[in-house]
């Protein structure tokens, strides 16, 4: 037989093979509810033939240790169908805090395993949780969230009922290895994700001059936080906690400084001696607080100021409440009001005129954060800093890691 009326066939089906596997997508988001407002898709195929690349340019990696796979179980054996696109959403009206993902099984039994390796309790009824996160098994399907207060809705919308609205990958993601999008009513914002070297990009817009100009203003700098917001980007974050309060405040801008200090905290306890008299007892730790300035212009400082008593924010000592980092004081001006920490006062950093938030990384942040296991903790300490910007209708927000060997999808 001529080998080339047998290598051709086979030349073609090993192409067709490699397209579906590497590059075919189901594009159908079968599991995604008609009240989400905020939807966050991964690319998996994607991510994976990322993942690969890195792995093959960095040999140190080749031949890792197997131990804790083999003692904590692998997700790859978990029984879990690994969709192409990952969805995850927010619910409207629910806590910012609340989030779900449902995934096809193809093995319950495995994924039942998998999650007692990583220490997940059973709560009855294919339910568990470990911690803040929460895990419900129906038949083929699982739903996971961070909250397990919508589960019996999302089981009746989308597991029990097969007529549902099915949304396109399209409609949120573009060619990127991740996104995430905001629906309201028939408007849907989409924001790419982007994986590189020692960044996460999250972004609207391929024009980052802009950014890079924020960005480059804040080089000097050393404050654990630095942030200057307008009327409407102070709108945008306490939608995520108060609707009214931007409004209801009449701020019109926000500029804050905030640094990060560890001090003693005095601790008294009481107990008894064998005669039954109290003992005071004074335990002194150290613990970490942030000293800070904030300076909140407004269109009228007296109902700024007439607000936060409402609220109860303002004690008799002149301490805004609303901060539980103490003492603090606050006090009005012809042009708005000024908290500050009394403990170890901080100045403004100079004006930008411009809409940023920058975090920058601090030893004493990561060290005080004890309910992080040590995987968590690594994350935290591998970053540099996290900064947000803002210019008319483009957003950016930039997750810096420090420099290391490896790129970040090897890394985390």
């Amino acid at each position: 037989m001529n080998k080339k009326k047998i290598i051709v066939p086979l030349f073609l089906l090993l192409a067709v093979s490699v397209y579906f596997v590497a590059f075919h997508k189901d594009k159908s988001l079968q599991y995604i509810p008609d009240n989400a407002d905020t939807v966050i898709l991964i690319d998996t195929k994607k991510l994976t033939g990322q993942y690969l690349f890195s792995l093959a340019t960095h040999p140190s990696k080749w031949f890792g240790s197997k131990a804790k796979s083999k003692t904590s179980g692998s997700l790859k054996d978990a029984g879990i169908r690994i969709p192409d696109f990952l969805q995850i959403f927010h619910i409207k009206d629910t806590k910012f805090s609340e989030w779900y993902s449902v995934l096809e099984l193809k093995d319950s039994q495995k994924l039942i395993t998998y999650l007692k390796k990583q220490n997940f309790v059973a709560k009855g009824n294919n339910r568990f949780q470990k911690e803040q996160f929460f895990v419900m098994i129906e038949g083929n399907y699982c739903i996971a969230g961070s909250s397990d207060l919508a589960f019996e809705t999302l089981q009746k919308k989308l597991l029990q009922n097969s007529v549902h609205h099915v949304w396109e990958a399209d409609r949120f993601i573009k060619n990127t290895l991740g996104s995430i999008s905001f629906i309201s009513g028939q408007k849907i914002r989409n924001f790419s994700i982007e994986l590189n070297e020692d960044e996460i990009e999250i972004k609207n817009n391929s024009d980052i001059q802009t950014f890079n100009t924020i960005a480059s203003k804040l080089q000097k700098g050393n404050q654990f936080l630095e942030l200057e917001l307008d009327k409407e980007n102070i709108r945008n974050f306490t939608r995520f906690f108060n609707k009214s309060i931007a409004d209801s405040s009449q701020a019109v801008s926000l500029k804050a400084t905030a640094n990060l200090q560890q001090i003693n905290d005095t601790i008294v306890t009481y107990e008894y001696d064998d005669n039954f008299n109290e003992v005071e007892k004074k335990t002194v730790q150290k613990i970490t607080q942030p000293s800070y300035m904030i300076n909140i212009q407004s269109n009228n400082p007296e109902k700024t100021w007439k607000y936060f008593q409402s609220k109860m924010w303002i004690n008799a000592e002149n301490q805004f409440t609303a901060i539980p980092f103490q003492p603090n004081e606050i006090k009005r001006n012809n042009k708005g009001v000024v908290i500050k920490s009394t403990r170890k006062p901080v100045s403004l950093s100079p004006q930008l005129k411009e809409n940023y938030m920058l975090i920058r990384n601090n030893a004493l942040l990561y060290s005080s954060l004890k309910t992080l296991n040590n995987t968590e903790k690594k994350i935290i300490s591998d970053i540099d800093y996290v900064l947000y910007g803002n210019k008319a209708q483009n957003y950016w927000v930039k997750i810096k890691a420090n420099k290391g060997e490896l790129p970040l999808i090897l890394r985390w």
